[in-house]
């Protein structure tokens, strides 16, 4: 009897025992979960602020209007912030991580201190420019350096939690590709440290309105399945599937996609008119056949078949094998930035394979263009005497009211970056200086 007893109570602590030890062993791995999706966060956000933060100091040093100026400062001191906070957050206690923290101080404190004071009456000095060029150097070093580390991480699948067992572990840090990037990072700085001095895609998207240019009468189901078949160039017999916004949708829409033989396609079009607002065809990309140049006569053809007539290339660029098109519109010479439409296509063999056209349909009217108050060159004259000028365009842009003004629109270059200058053409002040953005490192071909 007492036996049996013995063994139930055994059994029943055995029972208990592994249910304790099971509850205990899911929190610790929800913890490591919750802990590594924080560091792998804060990471990815300190390489985005980074990235911004490079961008941000080059448009300020192609910058010559003091209103321009401080608002510019204020926005960098606070991604600087933005980006201090994510350093110290990552699990970097034991590996000397202070110079990146340094850097982003002192930079935070520069760009403050010179944001509150009054650039009209105390413009920056000549060796305050010099610090600016040298954030500008320094913090392009890093994040390329950022960057490299983000592929790696990202590439091998490594965890924050691994770094944090290598840094207690002296022998296991040496082995360790985020630690290893990490000290590379840090090491950059010594570089710089040698010769520096003492320190004590324009954006298309426009506001969220309506979309004002809808011609056409309303589509049945039937008749935007035909529609989205010829702008995908397949049948219409093909399975397609097919559904409509809900009661109360601002711009009532037909989603429609299909998929065959691997191939995903996917198209928003308006009820009213079935114009194509988005469009995504999702395959795998072969080897590259065709030039770039190439790939721009297909999309500005598939525009012109799709019925948006005087657009104009704005800028293009490659990325995997696919070739990307922006277009703008062109109103007897004025490029409308706001009427804007980007094509994307495979350069194997052509193939259309995005389509983003709502900032053209949300925008695009019946324009009363006005002459320019001020001449070419009394523009020119606004541009920072330090950019050299290559080309020039009248131009519609929003300014930050969201009101549509005309505009002198210089693209130029300044050392290494190039540049795109907006000067009101009816006050001649700067509007709006944008940095071009590089063509992205395949690190691959380099590691």
């Amino acid at each position: 009897m007492y036996r049996w007893i013995t063994i139930g109570l055994l059994t029943v602590a055995l029972i208990s025992v592994s249910i304790w030890g099971y509850q205990t062993n899911k929190q610790k791995n929800d913890l490591y979960v919750q802990a590594e999706n924080e560091y792998q966060r804060s990471f990815h956000e300190l390489t985005y602020h980074m990235d911004v933060l490079n961008d941000q100091i080059a448009t300020s040093l192609a910058m010559d209007s003091p209103e321009k100026l401080s608002p510019q400062f204020v926005d960098i001191w606070r991604v600087s912030s933005n980006a201090h906070a994510n350093a110290g957050e990552l699990p970097m206690g034991l590996l000397p991580i202070h110079k990146t923290e340094q850097f982003l101080a002192e930079l935070g404190d520069f760009t403050y201190q010179t944001a509150i004071r009054n650039l009209d009456d105390d413009p920056l000095t000549d060796e305050e420019t010099e610090q600016l060029q040298e954030f500008y150097r320094q913090s392009g070093e890093i994040r390329d350096e950022l960057r490299e580390a983000q592929h790696v991480a990202l590439n091998n699948d490594l965890k924050w939690m691994d770094v944090e067992q290598a840094l207690l572990n002296t022998d296991s840090q040496k082995d360790n590709e985020i630690v290893n990037s990490f000290q590379t990072v840090e090491d950059s700085f010594d570089n710089y440290a040698k010769g520096s001095t003492e320190n004590t895609t324009i954006s298309t998207d426009t506001k969220e309105h309506s979309y004002k240019n809808l011609p056409g009468d309303e589509l049945t189901e039937e008749a935007a399945i035909k529609e989205a078949a010829k702008i995908f160039g397949k049948e219409s017999e093909t399975d397609w599937s097919i559904t409509k916004s809900g009661d109360g949708a601002v711009t009532p829409m037909y989603s429609i996609s299909y998929e065959e033989n691997g191939v995903r396609g996917y198209v928003d079009l308006t009820v009213k008119g079935g114009h194509p607002l988005h469009l995504l065809v999702s395959r795998d990309v072969n080897e590259k056949q065709l030039s770039l140049n190439e790939g721009y006569e297909i999309a500005a053809d598939y525009l012109s078949e799709l019925g948006f007539d005087e657009m104009q290339l704005f800028q293009s660029s490659e990325y995997d094998q696919i070739g990307v098109y922006s277009f703008l519109y062109e109103d007897n010479g004025v490029r409308v930035f706001s009427d804007a439409v980007e094509v994307k296509v495979a350069l194997d063999n052509g193939d259309v394979t995005g389509l983003t056209a709502n900032n053209y349909f949300k925008n695009h009217v019946d324009r009363d263009i006005p002459e320019p108050a001020v001449s070419e060159e009394e523009a020119r004259d606004a541009v920072n005497p330090n950019v050299t000028i290559q080309e020039n365009h009248l131009a519609v842009i929003e300014n930050n009211q969201g009101e549509e003004i005309l505009t002198y629109e210089f693209l130029g270059t300044m050392d290494d970056a190039t540049y795109r200058i907006f000067i009101n053409a009816e006050t001649g002040e700067e509007e709006r200086v944008e940095k071009m953005t590089d063509a992205e490192i395949n690190y691959d071909a380099v590691i």
